[in-house]
């Protein structure tokens, strides 16, 4: 049994912890403030039943799916019910395990994989969480659990293994994305879309106030996003070591860049800068970075953090209202957009002695070949999303039905969905 890092492994832990937190309570009172108040607590409630739903769906299948060897397009059944998990312990110790054990792309953990799996978990729960903002107020509570077991399985845990898994395809095309530009953003984004399309429109937008019920929570939601995201993109690194370090820079200097993007474009257009603009840019830059987070340096960082903010406002407050579709919460405007631009990027800014191996000296660096790879790796995520996610909902919705009656959205889903209501 090989020993673990303990280093490393504390790390992880806290990491672990730090991603959870981005779900339950971060999203969950970053969506609760933009809606009405008769949705506040469903809103929130999505959040944490899908923090539920996504454990289960990972310990059972999802994890076996995206992480065991299986073949370059998913994962194998060896894991199943996490079957194996415990062939590493010894006299009350858990050893350190192989990702990919026994294959020509083998790679050597220094954390047990009870803590890896727990950590990608947290990954899965919270992007199917993410897509929850694009229909905001409209979804049955109960189509909403079923579409996230087949969504979890059929679209989430197919793309993890593509890009992450050492012998997934997506990678095997040189396309990086150090935690989750593709796998979490973009396909959480692009399904949102998918969804607020297929869903249909509020119910008196544009004519009905749907100004948020109370911008503290989306300001704490947000808060505890950009402090959460230090596990998301430093954690990635799967270890205490320089590159998490730099990591943890780089995010922290893209979330600033995206808030003071968004903060001066929608000066300039509106005359004041809002509270709701300048968190939501910081989201922004938070999402472009995340592909980005292991392989660029401060100055590509800050770069990808400015420009996510200006395209993300100009894809929530303009494209969106001239192309009709309703986007609740700007799911697909900030994390698809966000993560589309912070994956091209990537291939721009990337610095090549930041990811440097023996086996690989000069790393992945920034230039014409390798933005091809990212653009490649970006439609392929866009196609797969796309398709898998229509499907689901269709069959959702005739089975069960997706969207609430006209009357049960007027009431609002905190009394029709859970027979609740903030007092």
């Amino acid at each position: 049994m090989r020993a673990i890092d303990t280093g490393d492994t504390a790390w992880m832990l806290v990491s672990t912890a730090l991603v959870l937190l981005m779900t339950i309570p971060g999203l969950a009172l970053f969506y609760a403030g933009m809606v009405r108040r008769k949705n506040v607590l469903s809103t929130m409630i999505q959040s944490f039943g899908i923090c539920c739903i996504v454990s289960i769906v990972w310990m059972v299948l999802g994890y076996s799916l995206a992480f065991t060897t299986g073949t370059p397009w998913i994962g194998d059944l060896s894991r199943f019910f996490l079957g194996g998990v415990a062939e590493h312990i010894h006299q009350g110790a858990d050893g350190a395990f192989t990702l990919g054990a026994g294959t020509s792309a083998e790679t050597p953990m220094t954390i047990p994989e009870s803590v890896y799996l727990m950590y990608q978990m947290t990954f899965a729960i919270i992007t199917p969480a993410l897509l929850t903002g694009a229909f905001a107020g409209r979804i049955r509570f109960a189509a909403l659990c079923v579409f996230t077991i087949l969504w979890s399985l059929l679209v989430y845990s197919p793309i993890a293994h593509w890009v992450w898994s050492p012998l997934g395809w997506v990678a095997g095309l040189g396309a990086v994305d150090f935690a989750g530009g593709t796998v979490v953003h973009i396909n959480s984004g692009v399904a949102g879309l998918v969804c607020a399309i297929m869903i249909g429109r509020r119910y008196g937008l544009k004519r009905d106030d749907m100004s948020p019920h109370n911008l503290a929570y989306a300001i704490i939601g947000a808060s505890l996003l950009w402090v959460g995201w230090f596990g998301f993109n430093a954690g990635s690194a799967l270890g205490a070591n320089g590159r998490a370090g730099m990591a943890m820079l780089t995010t922290q200097i893209a979330a600033a860049g995206g808030g003071v993007g968004w903060m001066v474009v929608e000066w300039w257009r509106h005359g004041k800068p809002t509270a709701l603009g300048i968190i939501s840019g910081a989201v922004a830059g938070l999402v472009a970075v995340t592909p980005a987070a292991g392989y660029v340096l401060p100055g590509g960082a800050l770069a990808i953090g400015l420009i996510a903010g200006g395209v993300c406002f100009y894809s929530a407050a303009v494209l969106k209202n001239r192309l009709g579709y309703d986007d609740s919460l700007d799911a697909f405007g900030v994390h698809g957009v966000g993560g589309i631009v912070g994956a091209l990027l990537t291939g721009v800014f990337a610095y090549g002695p930041l990811s440097a191996t023996a086996a690989s000296p000069a790393g992945v660096s920034g230039g014409w070949s390798q933005l091809l790879r990212q653009a490649e790796a970006v439609g392929v995520t866009i196609v797969w999303s796309v398709v898998l996610t229509a499907l689901i909902f269709w069959v959702v919705d005739r089975l069960i039905g997706m969207r609430v009656s006209a009357e049960e959205e007027q009431m609002g889903l905190d009394l029709t969905q859970h027979g609740e209501r903030l007092n």
